[in-house]
């Protein structure tokens, strides 16, 4: 696939499924906590090239989450900027155990090779939770928009996904999602909490469904930090 298209394929990944809790890509009715931040960092190695992402997120506020990040793709050995997103999201039901919660997310995914006027995709969605069983399951849904600016066109965004614990610290994920009339993606894995709620590593696979030559491999940490912002 030639580099300009595996850019935008980043892109509109970024732009459908936005930000959530490593690894899955259907969002949660969960934001850090107040005055916190977190980093979210990890390695995706499609067919053909390698993606480093990092997503920095902090809570000002205490009911708003602000997401700032992007990628380094890797191919033919040299590497390059390949996307970058900016996100808000907010709570209007916290989720609460065997309870449910919703929020909102909007925001921008953009990529620096695309000239100015097709390079910012525009989306917003409503994540929604359910805690099943005391928290040791939990169902995500994900219903959205997305802006394709160089197109012009406006696309139906979704994803549906679930957390299983297993043991203590390890949790099995499973989600698929997906946006407009195209084939869904589908992805699974473990997370695994090293310290529990502040350092967390996690492996994935995933494909698109229908089409083999796009599985990719991933490996993340995410760091939580205590509260320290004025």
């Amino acid at each position: 696939m030639p580099f300009n298209k595996l850019l935008m394929a980043a892109v509109a990944v970024l732009a459908t499924t936005a930000h959530a809790a490593r690894p899955m890509n259907t969002d949660d009715a969960r934001i850090v906590d107040a005055k916190s931040c977190q980093l979210e960092s990890w390695v995706k190695h499609p067919r053909g090239h390698t993606e480093f992402w990092a997503q920095p997120a902090c809570n000002f506020t205490g009911n708003l989450e602000l997401t700032m990040g992007g990628s380094l793709t890797r191919q033919d050995g040299s590497t390059r900027g390949s996307a970058q997103m900016l996100q808000g999201k907010t709570l209007f039901k916290p989720l609460e155990t065997n309870g449910w919660g919703w929020g909102l997310a909007m925001g921008m995914a953009r990529d620096p090779r695309r000239d100015a006027g097709g390079g910012h995709d525009m989306y917003a969605y409503v994540p929604a939770s359910f805690s099943l069983l005391n928290d040791k399951v939990v169902l995500h849904t994900n219903v959205g928009w997305l802006r394709e600016q160089g197109t012009r066109s406006n696309h139906l965004t979704w994803g549906l996904g679930s957390e299983t614990q297993l043991q203590e610290r390890t949790w099995l994920i499973a989600e698929t999602y997906g946006q407009g009339s195209g084939k869904p993606l589908v992805q699974f894995g473990l997370r695994y909490w090293l310290v529990p709620d502040r350092v967390q590593v996690d492996a994935t696979y995933g494909n698109r469904i229908g089409e083999g030559s796009q599985r990719w491999f991933s490996v993340g940490l995410r760091l939580l930090s205590l509260p320290f912002l004025p």
